[in-house]
Formats: structure tokens, sequence, C-alpha cells
């Protein structure tokens, strides 16, 4: 084992700080993060109110984590597709726009779990 595949503390330590660098950054500069991050603390704190059980609170977690995920792995893709090329190329829309739709399918998959869980404690 040489010394760069020793586990380390300091090592765990950095990629956490990686990660948050990161999660600051993809709030900062995306519009869409800040929307998400609005509906986020609108949902858990609708969730919380209306005291759903721990079973619906998973539900909404995880699909709060899917989107966000989704959201982020978009951005990703679509600056990576930026950096090989500024013109417009059919396979790099192709690229993008399937990655937006992964964002989609998430975001219709949250909302269709939120639907069933919010709209019973309403009526």
């Amino acid at each position: 084992m040489t010394e760069s595949e020793k586990f380390s503390i300091k090592k765990r330590i950095r990629s956490f700080r990686y990660a948050f660098s990161g999660i600051g950054k993809f709030l900062l500069s995306e519009h869409n993060a800040r929307l998400h991050l609005a509906a986020t603390i609108l949902v858990l704190t609708v969730s919380l109110l209306l005291k759903i059980s721990r079973i619906e609170m998973l539900a909404i977690v995880g699909m709060v984590a899917l989107v966000w995920v989704a959201e982020m792995f978009n951005t990703c893709v679509e600056k990576i597709m930026d950096c090989i090329s500024q013109e417009r190329r059919n396979d790099i829309q192709f690229i993008k726009d399937v990655a937006a739709g992964a964002v989609l399918i998430a975001s219709l998959a949250a909302l269709i779990t939120g639907l069933i869980i919010f709209i019973p404690k309403f009526l």
C-alpha cells in the first residue's frame, strides 16, 4: 500500500471541505439551485407543521435529495459540454437535453409524491 492509499483523517476532512465548497458554489452560481433551496425549505417546513409520518418524511427527504442530485449532475453535464464546445452542436445539445430531462423526471416524481402526501392532509 502506497502512502497515498493509506487512510488519513486529514484527507477525509479535506474531501468534505471540497464537497461543501461545491455545494456553496452551486448555490451561489445557479439560479435553479436557489429555487430548489426555497422549495426544500418550504416543503420541509410544511412537512413538520403537518406532522407527517416517518414514512412520509422519508419519502419527502428522498425526493428532495433526488431532485438536488439530479440538478447538480445536470449542471455538471452542462458545464462539461460547454468546455468541450461553445458552438451549437446537435450531439452536445442532445446530451444537455437528456440531462435536463432527468431533472424533469426527478422533479415530477417529487411533485407527485408531495401531492400524494399533502393533498389528504388539506382535505
